[in-house]
């Protein structure tokens, strides 16, 4: 035999409050019938002034119980079936009570005052700064991220962007800011001492050049040794002088190669001086943005820069794909620096609280008319059986409190009242 599916917390918990609903309801309507015991028995007990207390007392307390268990029952349901009017009222009502309710939520609940308390308590930057610093949490986004790049870039309408990056780039580096970010990469690289690295390449470049070309350098200096001088001088003296001269410039390479050369030295002051006007001087960053802007309108350029494009996609479509790939610790990395950031700085924690609250604040105004229309309408769309068990397994058990507590003053208020108008008249017809 196949056991049975173990119950949900949601519905343990509806049986239980159904159970507790039960219980009250019984006791409710058990203590009215004892009222109606308890009058009914008074008929039978001898004449005389408790008597008549008691039967005072039994028949104001079932009045009173009736009465409650009328005003609880309208609440749900008609009294016994009964067309009576104001009855029923959340079913009748219910789409009047969303309403109500939205607007109670929108207007009185979510206000900019409680607002405002809520993000005092939860520290928006202070939630973002713990997600970000924590790796469980980073790298699964970091991937995800990374893996909707080739996606991204298949979206991206080829012609669109190549166009549009043809456009900006020129814009980007014909102004002062192109001429300090190129001051700043020269100054980077001086204090790496990489500067000298390229000097040292150019160098090696040059001196392989003339290597190769060295045959056809030699026969254009004897060529020009002949114009010059005529046939027989460039006969007699054409290939010493083409020797001489290609001996006296590898003699000069040979003396710049050296880390601590002249010509070096010289190479690094006219990058600082350079480097410094980059800077300081207007028109110095107008003339370099003026030259960039020209070279990258160059069609070569364009060229260029759109088979770099091309392959700047390729590779990052190719480096998405791997889990460990850079891209996903790039993302990650940012997403690291990013948490240590609002970790170390107090003034940018209180910016983003601040910057939060304001969008917050902002949408309040919209959001307040649209989660009333939003509770109204899931209210509207309920069954109103299921609304009226729900409301009623939730605030049932207090209103049966409100019927036993109204068959209880019932009693104790009748008998007082007998008491009083017996003490004062002499009398009292109940």
């Amino acid at each position: 035999m196949t056991p049975p599916a173990p119950l949900s917390p949601l519905a343990d918990s509806e049986a239980d409050l159904r159970r507790r609903l039960r219980i009250h309801r019984r006791f409710a309507t058990g203590l009215l019938v004892l009222m109606g015991g308890l009058m009914l028995g008074t008929y039978a007990l001898p004449p005389g002034y408790w008597t008549d207390v008691l039967q005072a007392s039994a028949k104001a307390g079932l009045v009173g119980g009736l009465a409650d268990w009328f005003a609880v029952t309208a609440l749900f349901r008609r009294p016994l079936g009964l067309p009576i009017p104001h009855t029923a009222i959340i079913p009748l009502q219910k789409e009047r009570l969303g309403r109500g309710l939205g607007r109670f939520v929108g207007n009185h609940v979510l206000t900019e005052a409680e607002l405002g308390r809520l993000l005092q308590r939860i520290d928006v930057a202070g939630i973002l700064r713990r997600v970000l610093s924590d790796p469980a949490t980073t790298r699964p986004a970091a991937e995800a991220l990374a893996a909707q790049l080739p996606r991204l870039l298949v979206s991206l309408e080829d012609g669109r962007a190549r166009r549009l990056l043809l456009r900006l780039l020129p814009r980007m580096v014909s102004g002062p800011a192109a001429a300090r970010l190129l001051a700043r990469t020269l100054r980077t690289m001086m204090a790496g001492g990489q500067h000298q690295a390229v000097f040292g390449l150019a160098l090696a470049q040059i001196k392989v050049l003339l290597a190769a070309k060295e045959t056809d350098l030699r026969d254009a200096i004897q060529t020009r040794v002949r114009a010059e001088g005529g046939a027989l001088v460039g006969w007699l003296a054409g290939g010493t002088v083409a020797r001489r001269i290609l001996a006296s410039i590898n003699a000069e390479l040979n003396k710049v190669e050296p880390g601590d050369s002249e010509l070096r030295a010289a190479f690094e002051a006219w990058l600082n001086s350079e480097i410094d006007r980059l800077e300081n001087d207007p028109e110095r960053a107008r003339a370099v943005g003026r030259a960039l802007r020209q070279a990258l309108a160059h069609p070569t350029v364009s060229v260029w820069l759109l088979d770099v494009w091309d392959r700047m996609k390729a590779a990052l479509a190719a480096d998405a794909a791997r889990p460990d790939g850079r891209g996903v610790s790039l993302i990650a990395g940012l997403f690291s620096n990013l948490g240590a950031m609002l970790a170390e700085d107090a003034r940018m924690r209180d910016q983003l609280n601040g910057g939060v609250e304001r969008m917050l604040r902002g949408a309040l105004p919209s959001a307040q008319a649209k989660i009333a229309d939003f509770i109204a309408g899931v209210v509207a769309r309920w069954d109103t059986a299921t609304v009226v068990d729900k409301i009623e397994l939730r605030v049932g058990r207090d209103l049966q409190y409100v019927r036993v507590n109204g068959t209880l003053v019932g009693f104790l208020a009748g008998g007082t009242l007998f008491m009083l108008l017996h003490a004062v008249f002499g009398r009292a017809a109940f």
